[in-house]
């Protein structure tokens, strides 16, 4: 029996029949074993398409942006395609979409560009008076000077990386210059933040009855040692750290001011169909700094959203039906007043 919430939907049955999806993945058509580079994203979208099988989709699946060069015979598009190879490949996707006018799960191409922009999403975050780290960026090919800003420890990263990768915290300039040059090396614009507590808070959003957001419970990691960065082979599940040592942050003040920031954010961004605002919190202090913000980031069973939404009854088939038929209504596949509240 699914349990039930006033902003969860199914998607009449009718429409299920009707309705043909295409389901874009690197490990689309994979069987769900882990991969030898991504680790558990294979087992992600292997799950992923089992469950909008299970849902009662018609869906096909691709594994290649071949797909979307001609306009697919499908109705929508669930792509999942964020890591392509080679940079920025996170809009490849939405952008040929969007050149042959197809609907799809996600984000429009700019939105996803600015909130994979680490930089430009914490200027929003001032801009919209939500507290953030010091920060600064050097875009490669530009000048490489010590930061504005004065602070004990720094954390230097790819502008636009995900799941940690290339993310390294450092003590010295010196440090900090060596790890930047291997980034640009690499092909990347470097960001260089003032180091926070690392206790992660992330809070995630869904699309919501009427078009409007859903702000689910957010979610705290508790790591063992909160002065070690999450590496990269940790979040793939490249090396074995177990699940994700996620609680639910019961604190009532600490979530009122969570969800305003969040809140805060949302107008810069509006409409996605599902994203995770992440924050760092200092219990000590009380301290709470905007950090980032992932759109159609993992849906995957172990991780934030879904365990999210687990917390307050709906399980991870009703949350995906739930974002996925949001989705088409907002497109205007649906009619959003015969979408079924769940009963």
């Amino acid at each position: 029996m699914i349990a039930t919430h006033p902003r969860q939907i199914r998607i009449p049955a009718a429409d299920k029949a009707r309705l043909r999806l295409l389901f874009l993945a690197k490990h689309a058509c994979a069987d769900g074993r882990p991969d030898a580079q991504d680790g558990n994203h294979a087992i992600y979208h292997h799950e992923m398409r089992t469950t909008l099988e299970a849902i009662g989709l018609n869906v096909d699946v691709a594994n290649s942006y071949d797909a979307l060069y001609e306009r697919p015979d499908t109705d929508f598009v669930v792509t999942l395609l964020n890591r392509g190879g080679f940079q920025n490949s996170e809009m490849l996707a939405p952008l040929l979409l969007s050149r042959c006018d197809m609907p799809y799960l996600g984000a429009s191409p700019i939105v996803r560009g600015l909130s994979d922009d680490k930089y430009l999403s914490k200027m929003i975050a001032r801009a919209r008076g939500v507290p953030t780290m010091a920060a600064q960026l050097f875009r490669r090919g530009g000048l490489f000077e010590a930061p504005a800003f004065e602070a004990d420890r720094l954390v230097i990263k790819p502008n636009a990386s995900s799941a940690s990768w290339g993310v390294k915290m450092v003590d010295t300039w010196a440090q900090a210059r060596d790890h930047a040059d291997s980034l640009f090396a690499l092909g990347h614009d470097v960001l260089v933040e003032q180091w926070a507590p690392l206790l992660d808070v992330a809070v995630p959003v869904v699309g919501g009855s009427g078009g409007q957001p859903w702000i689910l419970p957010p979610m705290m990691y508790v790591p063992a040692d909160p002065h070690r960065e999450r590496s990269y082979e940790e979040k793939r599940g490249l090396i074995d750290a177990g699940d994700d040592p996620l609680i639910l942050v019961e604190d009532a003040d600490l979530r009122s001011r969570l969800e305003a920031m969040t809140a805060a954010l949302l107008p810069e961004l509006w409409p996605f169909d599902y994203g995770r605002f992440e924050f760092r919190y200092d219990p000590a202090s009380g301290q709470l700094l905007f950090m980032e913000v992932n759109l159609s980031c993992n849906l995957w069973s172990k991780k934030t959203i879904s365990r999210s939404a687990a917390s307050i009854g709906v399980d991870h088939a009703a949350l995906v039906e739930t974002i996925v038929g949001h989705s088409l209504a907002r497109q205007g596949l649906l009619d959003e007043a015969i979408v079924q509240v769940a009963a």
